[in-house]
């Protein structure tokens, strides 16, 4: 295989692929560089195909390798293990825009492995993955209908840039990812600062543009390499199968997609598929056990089929929805506060059967997550965590870490309340925000955004505007379509895309869209992102009539704060050797043994000389801060202290001048006269006079009683 090397300039950066050089065993495989940012993208599919499955095995991996950033990872284990948090939302991201532009008939397992080599923080890795992704994914041949790109766009005082470097996404006030084919938009993920509809519309139109132009120059790409289309096989269904199971389902399964109760309609539904099903297998008894296996996954496509066509006629043509609400009603909403006394703050968001517990936990700066990854991000002291146990959805199920799709909606979450959270000056807490979804019944993200924002204000968080989020859907049926606000479970799973935007009364902070068909027009997006406006201000409307604003002051069971400044060059002091002198000052302040301690105090120490001090009780701050600044006061040369005598040696003694601070009275420095033991002079215990006389070569404190003492003397005189 000879290598071939293909350049773009695309808005002032280069891209470089290069195929037929590495990874040459796999279907397709693709090197890209994007100024330094490498990746290496191999996509493998499997030669037998499951026909028995009702899904498509795609799988994409994003590799993060942290000598591409030139870290050693940390830990005990000095290797990568599980994917990070970023690396999982990579893998979503790249997955989301491939997956339904794979041929429905196409059951072969694909691999798509993206390995990250080398990254400059200014060329997105994850944007370089998905653009290999879909380069190795042509090449291989697979019935895949790409290519697609994706590009960031941000908005700097009234300009729109592509593919944004850190220094300008920090300005910006629009984090948009939009990914998509020439055509149009399939996926989309934002993080914005209450940004309005049109800026974001405008700003999808932008990315679309610039998506378009990727796409043209992998087409180019692909001409000269060529591509030798996958043979696969598939599932072939008779005309007569067709006919004759429609027949048999079509009017009682249209009577059950009318049913309103969520669960009696799918009790209904899985009854008609299950009577369906035992029909095949009692009227085809003579068949081989693999026979009737093939047959029976013929007859579930072709209800799916049916169910599909029934429900889009009913949503699309009769414009009625499956719990009778019309196409921008909002399902019941109601709320809850402080459901846990003793948590720092709780809040409940139940919407039609859609139900989250959200509670917030206040902690020190210190107890931050610490990030091992490939970002110059290496801390965060805001998180949003989502859990889904299967009972909210009345299943069972395992039960383990968090999956994929918990990562992803606990992702949207944050960084739709992130826009809001007040800044580490403002509020010096670490935050965590947990949902626990309880109820599920469509848009359990949004829920969680909703009952967080009331759990923060609960919690006392000085939030800067309430925020609240809504889902849209959207059902077609030839030419025509429906938007449908407060999407429900049998509405997305059936419906053709999930449209999800969070804000407050002033903009958007956060969207996510994924599209299960090619794409939408800026049509669609315009009336979609204003049906939504419509349905947040009706949300946050609810939110404010249960709490409107934060409370003043945090739970009696958070901890308190108490911020001030020391001179940095005495943090050292206030540390100890060893940790030994602030160990000392947390132990007696909070009346404990241990640092760790249940009761003990918390004490973060910045380097520029900032100190924030934790604790539920104000009187344990109070003394924690007055044994710091006892520690960190400065000694003033020549100046005069009243000290106590810690100890007493053959050479002199050492008194404390306040707690933390000693210093040495030499033998010399004890009186005018000549002293021969320091005992004669003083003893432990005793309070003394003495003056500062600045430090020695050792960085340490001399202090002289005799100088006190001749000063006495010439002042008398």
């Amino acid at each position: 295989m000879t290598k071939k090397t293909f350049e773009y300039d695309f808005y002032g950066k280069k891209i470089i692929v290069e195929h037929g050089y590495l990874a040459k065993q796999a279907n397709g495989s693709v090197l890209v560089r994007y100024n330094d940012t490498v990746v290496l993208t191999a996509t493998v599919i499997n030669k037998n195909a499951n026909l028995l499955s009702d899904f498509f095995p795609l799988t994409v991996n994003y590799q993060e390798k942290l000598y591409s950033v030139g870290k050693i990872p940390g830990g005990f284990i000095k290797r990568e293990g599980r994917p990070t948090e970023a690396a999982t939302l990579a893998a979503r991201m790249i997955d989301r825009p491939m997956r339904p532009l794979f041929k429905e008939d196409f059951k072969n397992e694909v691999q798509v492995i993206n390995t990250v080599l080398s990254v400059d923080q200014d060329c997105s890795p994850e944007l370089t993955a998905m653009l290999g992704s879909s380069l190795a994914t042509m090449i291989s041949g697979a019935p895949f209908l790409g290519p697609i790109a994706g590009v960031k766009v941000g908005y700097i005082d009234g300009d729109y840039i592509i593919n944004p470097t850190v220094e300008e996404l920090e300005k910006s006030i629009l984090d948009l990812t939009v990914a998509g084919t020439a055509n149009a938009i399939n996926m989309v993920e934002a993080g914005a600062k209450e940004v309005s509809e049109d800026i974001m519309l405008e700003g999808l139109m932008k990315g679309h543009e610039a998506i378009k132009e990727l796409c043209a120059w992998q087409e180019k790409i692909l001409e000269e390499i060529g591509i030798t289309p996958f043979a696969y096989e598939s599932l072939t269904i008779e005309e007569d199968l067709i006919n004759e199971v429609t027949s048999l389902i079509e009017k009682d399964l249209d009577e059950a997609l009318r049913i309103k109760e969520k669960l009696v309609r799918y009790e209904r539904i899985d009854e008609i598929e299950n009577n369906l099903l035992e029909k095949y297998k009692e009227d085809n008894k003579e068949l081989a056990n693999e026979e009737i296996d093939l047959l029976l996954v013929k007859i579930r496509k072709i209800f799916s089929d049916v169910e599909y066509r029934l429900f889009r006629n009913i949503v699309v043509k009769e414009k009625i929805r499956s719990d009778g609400r019309k196409m921008d009603e909002i399902r019941p909403l109601s709320t809850d506060i402080d459901l846990l006394p003793r948590t720092h703050g709780s809040a409940l968001f139940t919407r039609g059967e859609t139900q989250c517990l959200s509670v917030t936990t206040l902690g020190a700066l210190g107890e931050h997550q610490i990030l091992d990854g490939l970002s110059l991000e290496d801390e965060k002291r805001f998180m949003l965590h989502y859990n889904f146990p299967q009972f909210s959805v009345g299943e069972t199920g395992r039960y383990g870490a968090p999956s994929r799709r918990e990562i992803g909606h606990g992702a949207l979450g944050e960084r739709a309340l992130l826009q809001v959270i007040p800044s580490e000056d403002e509020f010096p807490y670490t935050i965590r925000v947990v949902s626990e979804i309880l109820e599920s019944n469509g848009s359990s993200s949004q829920a969680s955004i909703c009952a967080g924002c009331m759990s923060l204000m609960a919690a006392g968080v000085p939030i800067k505007n309430p925020v609240a989020g809504i889902a849209m859907g959207l059902i077609t049926s030839d030419d025509d379509y429906t938007i449908l606000t407060d999407i429900a479970g049998m509405e997305d799973h059936l419906g053709d895309m999930d449209f999800k935007v969070a804000g407050t009364k002033d903009g958007i902070c956060a969207l996510q869209m994924d599209i299960k068909i090619k794409g939408v027009t800026k049509e669609i997006l315009k009336e979609a992102l204003e049906q939504a406006k419509k349905a947040r201000f009706e949300i946050l409307e609810v939110i404010a009539k249960q709490i409107s604003k934060p409370r003043k002051e945090v739970s009696k069971y958070a901890p308190k704060t108490k911020v001030f400044y020391i001179s940095p060059n005495k943090i050292r002091d206030v540390i100890g050797k060893g940790g030994e002198m602030i160990t000392k000052i947390i132990c007696d302040a909070s009346n404990v043994n241990d640092v760790n301690s249940i009761g003990a105090v918390k004490v973060d120490l910045e380097d520029d000389g900032r100190v924030i001090v934790y604790h539920t009780d104000k009187e344990v701050i109070d003394k924690t801060v007055k044994m710091i600044e006892d520690v960190a006061r400065e000694v003033e040369v020549g100046k005069v202290y009243e000290a106590k005598v810690v100890g007493v040696h053959d050479f002199g003694c050492f008194v404390e001048v306040w707690p933390g601070c000693e210093g040495l009275v030499h033998v010399s420095q004890l009186d005018v006269k000549h002293v021969k033991k320091p005992e004669d002079i003083v003893k432990v215990g005793d309070t003394i006079l003495v003056k500062a006389m600045g430090l020695d070569k050792k960085g340490k404190q001399n202090f002289s009683r005799k100088e006190v003492l001749l000063d006495m003397k010439n002042s008398k005189e």
